[in-house]
């Protein structure tokens, strides 16, 4: 049967990662394609056995979808800047691709297994690309990114609903994938076996993302009218990161008034008009409150301790159950004709698509030209978070920027810095009074030579911290300036010691002379 020729394919693609020293030497990922390619072999064998015999042969069609490519140009131009920028995505790109065979492989048999067709087109593309752009598994524990790609196309066919007489799928197919598996870490504390702090964090480093993300989406804001969705979240989130500023001095989301996970999310994540809303009035809804659910899951994940990358992905699926009644509320609330369009259902007309797409394209640029979103926000930098540290507006606000300072002096001492360590021996002293940490990270600030760490050991290790006071501190060394003056973006390339100085001051470090 020509049909099962594609998935017998796809098994022995997965068979031949076998083949890679990586794989052979890593026991998880080899036992990962292992058992993803019998899997897949044993379904197809399987199905020709069950239709060998029968008239009603299995059918393969091609079906290219709009929707479907658009995504995977916007979601593959995005990976293709983020991986140009940080290494790490390129070599994983051999994994992503994996999936992406896994993927048409599971779709195919599904589908052939329940309808006997099979349309194939690029709509696993954006599928898997979704998941890698917000979660990846390391390698000993890659049978879990496999999991999730099927996990995506058991909720695709089994969760479904009755929509103007058709059956829909219930949940965005990789959201759904996404968010049960945060649910799984966030439950077992098992964050560490995933990248998703890391990347999170490294897609902050591109130049200009906000942008790349902005003009890689636009196509699809025009095309299908999402812009009604996104831009209420966007408002939602940048409002609430202003407000918190203002009441309390200090950035909500650290580094960014809307955080590039998040932002991405925004565009690349919930819009999905096949699980949002049918009505425009209802899309609003949506994306107010999913800007909402973000900052909800913020405080949420704070509270249980659990790390906050996955503040975008939890409120998805919930929206997705909600969608109908979002409808239903937009017709409720639109009593009066002459704003009937609000929850009218259906394609969007071209002319209010582009009115939306255009309004959005005129906020983007004024948030960008007023440092809403950009590449420069000062809550990136050391003296920010140290500033706010000292002179808070409350003590709330006080403790959660030494907090952060605290954190931020740890990365630096991860990053090679004897200066860092040092300031975070101190931190651990005089905050905490943690002087068994605190002698530890005077050890390692030491052995990278830096000399006032080596003073604060044997002062701990004299006086047992009843000498705190006499903790030695000095400013970071010349080699020591292009690692601590980093922001959230990419290395400090720069080695000049008098433009490294300029670079301190428009940063607002204050211990060199500044103009």
């Amino acid at each position: 049967m020509p049909a099962l020729a594609l998935p017998a394919g796809l098994a022995l693609v997965l068979a031949a990662y076998l083949l890679d020293p990586l794989v052979r030497g890593t026991p998880g990922l080899l036992w990962s394609f292992a058992v993803a390619a019998v899997g897949v072999l044993a379904w197809t064998v399987a199905l020709y056995v069950r239709h060998r015999k029968r008239t009603d042969g299995l059918t393969l069609e091609i079906a290219v979808r709009t929707p479907h490519w658009m995504q995977m140009l916007a979601q593959g131009s995005l990976l293709a800047w983020w991986g140009w920028h940080v290494r790490s995505v390129y070599e994983f790109a051999p994994f992503i691709l994996a999936q992406l065979v896994l993927a048409v492989a599971v779709e195919g048999l599904f589908s052939l297994t329940r309808r006997g067709r099979y349309e194939l087109g690029f709509g696993t593309v954006p599928v898997v690309f979704s998941l890698n752009l917000f979660l990846w598994f390391h390698l000993p524990w890659f049978f879990f990114q496999f999991a999730m790609v099927v996990l995506v196309y058991v909720g695709k066919e089994f969760v479904r609903r009755q929509v103007d007489g058709r059956s829909r799928h219930i949940f965005n197919p990789s959201a759904f994938a996404l968010a049960v598996a945060s649910l799984a870490l966030i439950a077992t504390g098992q964050t560490g076996i995933t990248q998703g702090v890391e990347i999170a964090q490294s897609q902050y480093v591109p130049p200009y993302i906000f942008l790349a993300i902005f003009l890689a989406a636009f196509p699809a804001q025009l095309l299908f009218g999402v812009a009604t969705m996104t831009m209420p979240a966007v408002f939602v989130i940048y409002g609430f990161s202003v407000a918190y500023y203002g009441a309390t001095g200090i950035f909500f989301f650290q580094d960014a008034y809307i955080p590039i996970a998040v932002f991405l999310g925004l565009h690349l994540l919930f819009t999905d008009p096949a699980t949002s809303p049918r009505s425009e009035l209802g899309r609003v809804f949506f994306g107010v409150l999913y800007g909402s659910g973000v900052v909800a899951s913020v405080f949420l994940l704070n509270a249980i301790g659990a790390p906050l990358f996955y503040d975008k992905l939890l409120p998805v699926p919930i929206l997705n159950v909600l969608a109908p009644r979002l409808d239903r509320l937009a017709r409720s609330v639109v009593g009066r004709r002459r704003i009937a369009w609000a929850a009218s259902r259906g394609p969007v007309p071209a002319r209010r698509r582009f009115l939306t797409a255009g309004t959005w394209a005129a906020a983007f640029t004024a948030l960008s030209l007023s440092g809403g979103v950009g590449d420069d926000h000062p809550g990136q930098y050391y003296p920010f978070w140290h500033n706010a540290c000292i002179a808070g507006s409350s003590e709330a606000a006080r403790e959660r920027a030494c907090d952060y300072m605290g954190f931020m002096q740890q990365n630096f001492c991860d990053r090679g810095s004897g200066w860092g360590c040092n300031e975070f021996g101190v931190f651990l002293a005089e905050a905490d009074r943690d002087y068994r940490g605190a002698a530890r990270e005077f050890e390692h600030a030491c052995a990278r030579g830096f000399e006032p760490g080596c003073v604060n050991l044997q002062t701990i290790l004299a006086g047992g911290g009843a000498g705190t006071a006499a903790l030695v501190r000095e400013r970071p060394p010349p080699s020591e300036m292009p690692l601590v003056l980093r922001g959230s973006k990419g290395p400090v390339t720069e080695r000049d010691f008098t433009a490294l100085v300029a670079l301190a001051c428009q940063r607002g470090w204050r211990d060199w002379a500044c103009p």
